[in-house]
């Protein structure tokens, strides 16, 4: 099954000086090697926004161009308002990245890969499913 990697478990395996064993960066590993990844443009955008100095954004943006984005339409955007919308009347706020991640993953059957404790409050009201490492429950 193909998985959107979240910035932020891209974050903790493309960090330089990461503390070792790191289980998060260790199953992102294995996602890339299984060839398990989609990428979505608003992930790739924050993995290069704040890359310095430039030859370290060339390097990460000839990297990250092996992933090509998920096409993305009109119906992903309305549902990931539909999906703001939903919770919002729960209690439950989220950011409009955040539920385009989640909207992607529905309509393309895939799961999400993230240490954002906020999509575990998501799938609470919505009909995500999370990647969990493996040897995790």
């Amino acid at each position: 099954m193909k998985v959107i990697i979240d910035t932020c478990a891209w974050a903790r395996f493309l960090r330089r000086n990461r503390p070792s064993p790191d289980p998060v960066a260790q199953e992102v590993a294995r996602l890339v090697r299984a060839d398990a990844v989609e990428m979505l443009g608003a992930i790739r955008q924050e993995l290069l926004s704040g890359a310095q100095p430039a030859e370290r954004f060339e390097q990460l943006r000839d990297y990250l161009r092996f992933y090509p984005n998920l096409p993305l339409d009109e119906e992903d955007d309305e549902k990931a308002a539909g999906y703001y919308n939903h919770l919002r009347q729960r209690g439950v706020t989220g950011t409009g990245t955040d539920l385009l991640i989640c909207a992607a993953a529905v309509r393309h059957g895939l799961r999400i890969f993230t240490t954002d404790g906020d999509f575990a409050a998501y799938a609470q009201h919505i009909p995500i499913k999370l990647h969990r490492s493996r040897g995790t429950p």
